[in-house]
């Protein structure tokens, strides 16, 4: 791959898996934005990864059609270490202006700078210019304002020992304009990883209010979302449960997606309130309520399931009782959700304990790993207290995370035992605990469960 077309695989991959996971709560840590403007090399890149980038996004349903990415480690010099993500706080000079996902949602303005006449490849331990030099031309100026959408983490100069290195979106490039004028030729012919200076701004021409979608794999237990259309990016999301504000869960360091709690246990409706970057309330602290929506069923297989929510003036709410919706509910203006095919079954499962089968469904894939939901269903007579699911893989495969159940790994045998509240199954009932894995997608070789 050329530097000019490449895609940026390793965080699309990251950004896939991360999706579906939860990978603990984000340190309470925020690297400071950079003196404005800074200069860095910049590069550029097709699109984001499928189904999301690295903020938990689609493509289609960013805020803008011009999008960049920011580099997820500080790790000048060092090319092959692929440090944990979100990095810890022990690890904070560690940290790119990606910023652990929390500069996701922002936009910055980008004005294009120096072109380089020799190399630019960002070759391990190369001068980002080399066998030339840096000259100005007629495209110097030529400014764009775009949304931080991407993370890169890749193995290269730019995004190691370049700290303000911007990766822009190939189709935004000729979108550049002077005095109001598209450039319209920068790219391909006068390109060449230039030098550009950028800096945090608002968002331009702000109106509306946010939008909130459930990610693929969402459900009573799951229940992830992802936020935008934002006035000044995110830096946290609280919702409300038996009465008390608490912070949500970042979904691994996907910025703009967070894990949710019902507004009572066990249940599918919530109401959530958004800080921004600067930590303030968005709306003077405005409570947005709604529901799982009905078309995700038990499981949501869209990539993205929009919803329409009521608000109320968080300003005027009690955390220690239910705010009401003022004036006629409000719903979202949002796309409609992507198209996905409903997850099938794969496998047939063996004979399972006595009064317990465990039925195994594959709800997503993606290039070097996949997730699989796990059904429990009591088929006896009585009602059971608890259970135990085991599921041996096929492959080599190893298990990154789970749901729903604690699950620990020992060679190819994954044993998983029921949460706290989904251990008790009445004759007949059923429920489910979700896994990503890492390796080929294939079902596995044993699955079986039983009740206590």
């Amino acid at each position: 791959m050329t530097p000019q077309s490449r895609l940026r695989l390793v965080a699309a991959l990251a950004a896939g898996a991360a999706a579906l996971l939860v990978a603990g709560q984000l340190p309470a840590l925020a690297v400071d934005d950079p003196p404005a403007p800074v200069t860095g090399n910049a590069t550029h890149f097709d699109g984001l990864g499928s189904p999301y980038g690295g903020c938990g996004l689609p493509q289609s349903e960013l805020d803008a059609p011009d999008f960049v990415a920011l580099n997820v480690y500080d790790l000048p010099g060092d090319y092959t270490s692929y440090p944990v993500r979100p990095l810890p706080p022990a690890q904070a000079d560690r940290i790119g202006l990606w910023n652990n996902g929390l500069n996701c949602g922002r936009f910055v303005r980008v004005t294009i700078g120096d072109r380089c006449t020799g190399t630019n490849d960002g070759a391990p331990g190369q001068p980002f210019c080399r066998n030339g030099s840096w000259v100005a031309d007629g495209y110097n100026g030529a400014t764009l304002t775009m949304v931080v959408a991407d993370s890169c983490g890749d193995g290269n100069a730019w995004c190691r020992d370049d700290r303000n290195h911007l990766d822009l979106s190939t189709g935004s490039l000729n979108r550049f304009a002077r005095a109001g004028v598209p450039v319209g030729d920068l790219y391909p012919n006068h390109w060449n990883n230039r030098r550009v200076s950028w800096s945090f701004v608002p968002a331009p021409d702000y109106s509306g209010d946010i939008r909130i979608a459930f990610l693929r794999g969402a459900q009573r237990y799951w229940p992830a979302i992802a936020v935008s259309h934002l006035a000044n990016g995110i830096h946290g999301v609280e919702y409300l449960a038996d009465g008390v504000w608490r912070a949500a869960t970042m979904n691994s360091d996907m910025g703009q997606s967070y894990i949710l709690g019902a507004t009572t246990a066990g249940g599918t409706d919530f109401q959530i309130r958004v800080r921004d970057v600067t930590g303030a309330l968005v709306n003077g602290g405005r409570v947005y309520r709604f529901g799982l929506p009905a078309s995700c069923g038990g499981t949501c297989s869209a990539a993205y399931t929009p919803v329409t929510y009521t608000t109320a003036d968080g300003s005027t709410a009690s955390p220690t009782e239910s705010p009401s919706p003022t004036g006629s509910p409000s719903p979202t203006v949002s796309p409609s959700p992507t198209g996905t095919p409903s997850p099938t079954p794969t496998g047939t499962p063996p004979p399972s304990g006595a009064g317990c089968t465990a039925t195994w469904t594959v709800t997503g894939a993606w290039a070097g790993g996949f997730q699989a939901e796990v059904a429990v269903r009591n088929t006896g007579t009585s009602a059971a207290t608890g259970w135990n699911s085991e599921v041996v893989f096929a492959g080599g495969q190893r298990l990154v995370n789970a749901w729903n159940a604690g699950a620990t790994q020992a060679g190819a045998r994954v044993t998983a035992t029921n949460a706290a509240w989904n251990g008790t199954l009445p004759a007949g009932g059923v429920t489910s605990w979700g896994l990503v894995v890492s390796g080929d997608n294939q079902p596995p070789a044993e699955l079986r469960c039983t009740l206590r």
